[in-house]
């Protein structure tokens, strides 16, 4: 059972639809520590690796809701999901050669009386897309802004292996390890476990020694939905992740999607009615549980049509991907039909975003 971990929750005033900055001097009110269950109880056994000359690609994710909040008299509710992402390359050693993280924090308003505040059109920067906009800095003790301990985790994970992070020293969710907590004073919780994830999962899709790895993820809320007298709000993130690698001729040598539906429901009097402690999994981790098998015209489920989109995209550069044909979101080329009937226009928007990360 996956619990979520999630820190840095920013307590300055905040926008209706997008959260930015902390205005506190306090580091400690800029961050929420939540309880996880160890990661040792999900992923047990030998985490895989890669052979000789080869890496694998693994994508991770850690999903929490439990910053909601109810809307009163004088103040919107907040349906927040913040869901952190690890991409990893592994080696034929078992050990992490690349490692990325980055958050997408959505914070989506509604009103007491049931309505979404926000706008549903509006566009949602990951953590590392804000950078310095996302205004950690001031109030951090070690003056390091999120992305920046972020990438020192990352920095720290590149040579350990699956256990290595699975044991890692956490004292009440921050890095016991000394050097590593004097470039990271923020929660890290939600960092192993997407890291340890990503690792298990780890598959070979095509990635060599010397290969880059890059991140890329976009965020919508246009399935977010009023409260009704017959029905919940819903406060609906849907952020989208592609997780690939490319060689030094900017093709791409391996590639993986997910998808995280974080789905917040609330009733006609601003009241959060869904589980903040319910795990939220990813439509990879769902598996056929997601069932659109079922519904299908080609008999497929999403994860599979999802991982032959994957694979469409390798060899190709990103501009061979920019030019696949597409006709109202669904690609329309021959060789996909057969396989691939979803949208595809959030993949593409995220490979892009990957492709440059990796450059």
């Amino acid at each position: 059972m996956k619990k979520s971990l999630v820190a840095l929750m920013c307590a300055g005033a905040l926008s209706a639809s997008l959260f930015v900055g902390c205005g506190s001097t306090d580091e400690a009110a800029t961050e929420q520590t939540q309880a996880t269950e160890t990661t040792e109880s999900k992923w047990t056994g030998e985490a895989p690796v890669a052979a000789e000359g080869e890496l694998l690609t693994g994508i991770g994710t850690s999903v929490s809701i439990n910053s909601s909040t109810d809307a009163t008299a004088s103040a919107d509710g907040t349906a927040e999901a913040d869901t952190t992402i690890a991409a990893v390359t592994v080696d034929s050693n078992g050990a992490i050669v690349e490692c990325v993280i980055d958050i997408a924090q959505t914070k989506i308003g509604f009103s007491a009386d049931g309505k979404i505040t926000s706008d549903l059109n509006a566009e949602y920067p990951s953590k590392r897309e804000l950078g310095d906009d996302y205004g950690m800095k001031p109030a951090s003790a070690i003056g390091k802004e999120w992305y920046e301990q972020a990438d020192a985790f990352a920095a720290w994970a590149v040579g350990k292996t699956a256990s290595d992070i699975k044991d890692m020293a956490i004292t009440e969710g921050k890095a016991g390890d000394e050097d590593l907590a004097a470039s990271v004073s923020i929660n890290v919780t939600s960092f192993q476990s997407a890291v340890v994830e990503a690792m298990y999962t780890a598959v070979a899709g095509g990635a060599a020694e010397g290969d880059k790895l890059g991140l890329g993820l976009t965020t919508s809320i246009s399935s977010s939905a009023d409260a009704t007298s017959d029905m919940d709000g819903l406060a609906e993130a849907d952020t989208t992740i592609s997780v690939l690698t490319l060689n030094g001729e900017g093709v791409i040598t391996s590639s993986r999607l997910d998808v995280v539906q974080a789905k917040i429901s609330f009733d006609t009097k601003g009241v959060i009615t869904a589980d903040k402690s319910a795990d939220t999994l990813s439509k990879n981790e769902l598996g056929e549980d997601y069932g659109m098998k079922r519904v299908s015209a080609i008999g497929k489920e999403w994860y599979e049509q999802a991982q032959a989109y994957a694979d469409y995209t390798v060899g190709k550069t990103i501009d061979e991907v920019n030019g696949i044909a597409i006709e109202e979101g669904v690609a329309t080329e021959a060789d996909l039909t057969a396989s691939v009937t979803i949208h595809v226009t959030d993949f593409n928007t995220a490979i892009t975003k990957a492709v440059a990360s990796a450059q």
